[in-house]
């Protein structure tokens, strides 16, 4: 019989791992749109209005598939995490309500006109919309990183019992909701987006600008396809090193706010001083090769680096161990790998970025193969750092739902059995690989597709209605 808090577990894994794809599509891809959109109205250039059209698209589709699929993930807070629904659903809920209320209806209210009005409205508003629209999606990502940094470090609240059920009781909610992790998370995972979404466009822009003037195999619209590759570098340059930066300040944070979570990051089990960083690090016996826990590791690591990171500069500072934790200890091996990872790729997207602008500034950025293959191959590679990002997130706050509060072994639903879980995990992994095969199925195609052509814009009224400028007017 399957335990039903690993099945629950592993279906809220699965469709968090899914899901989040969307939102960060959404995410990184609103500045985008408003600096397209704001470009187009103001210097009438075909280029902005083809990028504005071409990106739009991918937008909506990501939207509507996200939309699905995080609805799924806040049903399953009732149908699988009741438990922890009943105990923290005063606090919990409430930033979760104001997302569909107030984020989620600002965007999907304005999208509508972002898509379909541009021959419907004034410039302005139009304007206004992708704006709106832009904001909406931020918003959202807010209320559910505020939900969602609340249960790694809760505060504003205190514990009463209820009808006989202990339950969390909202006493202060400023404290609360601008809880001490909040502004680090939320930095750091809008970057993320943009940073994931700036390699996305990168990568199929470097493929046709490889495909023009490498191959020698012209391509449609490949000043296009030039244009988008310029844009993603600017950005990449500007988000790259913003992560790293941000990341190294957000590492001391959480080894402030959560050292059991720090040391599971960097596999420290005896409290000691002078910890390294260990780039790589293996069980030193087979046995443990597959024991997450293993405590005896060969490493190549940066001597007092961890404790550097930890302290902000001491190298000699002292970092707990998880011996000294009276809980469980989280899955060591998969927070500190999905760690190196996410480290790891950030370290390379900062390389990419400065030789893209270093090619750029030659000149040769046109002609360089290689920058070019690198960049396709790291069209992805934005949306892994984030999977990996939260993995070490949420596996690493572990054995707690809430930190120090409730673990998740008493989070999940009381009736749920463990073949119901199992049946609804494997219903749902079947339907979420058909949902991101034809997910990538639609992207592909509007890419290849590419943008619109020039005599289609050309052809087509931008004059706003009467209706229209009586609205705005």
């Amino acid at each position: 019989m399957v335990d039903p808090v690993i099945a629950s577990r592993l279906q809220f894994a699965l469709t968090t791992i899914v899901h989040i794809i969307f939102p960060v599509m959404s995410m990184g891809l609103a500045p985008f749109l408003v600096y397209f959109t704001w470009k187009e109205l103001r210097s009438g250039e075909a280029i902005y209005e083809q990028l504005r059209r071409f990106w739009t698209k991918i937008f909506a589709v990501s939207f509507a598939v996200g939309t699905v699929t995080g609805l799924v993930l806040e049903f399953e807070f009732g149908t699988n995490f009741a438990a922890f629904s009943t105990v923290a659903g005063e606090l919990f809920g409430g930033p979760l309500a104001l997302e569909g209320m107030m984020a989620f209806m600002l965007e999907a209210t304005f999208l509508g006109v972002f898509v379909f009005g541009r021959e419907r409205v004034s410039d302005r508003l139009y304007f206004v919309s992708s704006v709106a629209v832009g904001l909406g999606t931020w918003l959202s990502a807010t209320w559910i990183l505020i939900a969602n940094a609340w249960m790694q470090t809760p505060r504003g609240f205190e514990m009463v019992t209820k009808n006989g059920q202990s339950i969390v009781n909202l006493t202060d909610p400023l404290a609360a909701y601008l809880n001490p992790r909040f502004p680090w998370m939320f930095v750091h995972m809008q970057n993320a987006a943009v940073e994931s979404v700036a390699l996305l466009m990168a990568g199929i822009g470097a493929y046709y600008v490889f495909r023009h003037h490498v191959w020698d195999n012209p391509v449609q619209h490949p000043e296009f396809w030039e244009k988008t590759l310029k844009i993603a570098l600017v950005a990449l340059l500007i988000t790259a090193p913003l992560q790293a930066i941000q990341g190294d300040a957000y590492g001391r944070h959480v080894a402030e706010t959560q050292p059991q979570k720090f040391a599971a990051m960097e596999a420290v089990w005896e409290t000691e001083s002078y910890v390294p960083e260990y780039i790589v690090a293996v069980p030193t016996s087979f046995e443990d090769l597959f024991d997450p826990r293993a405590k005896e590791l060969f490493g190549i690591g940066i001597p007092g680096m961890a404790s550097w990171l930890a302290s902000g500069g001491d190298a000699q500072a002292t970092i707990r161990g998880l011996e000294s934790f009276s809980t469980q200890a989280p899955p060591v091996a998969i927070v500190f790998w999905s760690f190196r990872i996410m480290v790891a790729l950030g370290f390379w997207f900062i390389l990419l970025a400065f030789w893209g602008g270093y090619r750029w500034w030659r000149g040769e950025l046109l002609e360089d193969d290689l920058l070019h293959k690198s960049l396709m191959a790291s069209s992805l590679l934005g949306f892994l750092a984030v999977e990996v990002g939260w993995i070490v997130t949420e596996v690493g706050r572990q054995p707690w739902v809430i930190q120090g509060v409730m673990k998740t072994s008493e989070s999940v639903s009381p009736g749920l059995t463990g073949v119901e879980a199992v049946f609804t995990l494997a219903g749902f992994a079947t339907g979420y690989v058909l949902l991101l095969v034809l997910y990538t199925y639609v992207i592909v195609r509007l890419i290849r597709a590419g943008p619109p052509a020039r005599d289609e814009l050309d052809a087509v009224d931008h004059t706003p209605s009467n209706a229209a400028v009586s609205v705005d007017d």
